[in-house]
């Protein structure tokens, strides 16, 4: 009997790129796969108001736009690296936290070799420095209390309880307007030609 084939491990993209899940590679990355997978990921499994979801594409555009009245002044490489903070799940999906809870260590896993991955395409480091993560992270949290007020359908005393804010004009004026795919897809990718630009020094 021949030898059992391993399972497929890559997908294919619509460029025409074959990512390995198991040992992603910077060749075969492309911000147009990411722009696209992420535009059609939801956030909080659809369970958002409006006629279209609210997609992890839009969600990154948020986090990068509070991450930068967070950090006045912080270099483009980082806001570059708040834009892709969630650039993984254009593959593995948008899991809520429940799930990942669930998954432990093998998704978690995986999110961090594809991180690598991405990063080192758009020339940041593999790893992010500790406290360049955690202000990252911390504009997620103040996007996430955004999204389930205004979308998520979560009562203002439960997100408060939940993602509680340090400052609340961090989200002052900001509101969520849920957009078709194609229209988010776009203004990701203007979003990341705009930081490669400020990073390449062109504006």
């Amino acid at each position: 009997m021949p030898p059992r084939r391993p399972p497929r491990a890559w997908q294919r993209m619509l460029s025409g790129r074959r990512l390995d899940l198991l040992d992603p590679t910077p060749f075969d990355i492309e911000i147009e796969d990411i722009a696209h997978g992420l535009a059609f990921v939801a956030r909080w499994n659809g369970q958002t108001r409006g006629d279209w979801p609210y997609s992890v594409a839009e969600h990154s555009l948020l986090v990068e736009t509070i991450f930068t009245r967070q950090n006045e002044g912080i270099a483009p490489s980082w806001r570059l690296a708040a834009l892709l903070h969630d650039a993984p799940e254009y593959v593995i999906g948008d899991m809520i936290s429940p799930v990942k809870s669930a998954l432990g260590h093998e998704y978690g896993a995986m999110d961090e070799r594809i991180s690598a991955a991405v990063h080192r395409r758009f020339g940041l480091p593999a790893a992010l420095p500790a406290p360049i993560k955690k202000r990252i992270k911390l504009a997620d949290r103040v996007s996430a209390r955004l999204e389930a007020v205004q979308i998520a359908g979560f009562s203002m005393s439960e997100a408060t309880r939940l993602f509680p804010l340090q400052d609340a004009d961090l989200i002052s004026g900001l509101e969520i307007a849920l957009r078709a795919p194609r229209e988010v897809r776009a203004a990701f990718l203007d979003r990341f030609a705009e930081l490669i630009a400020l990073i390449d020094g062109r504006n």
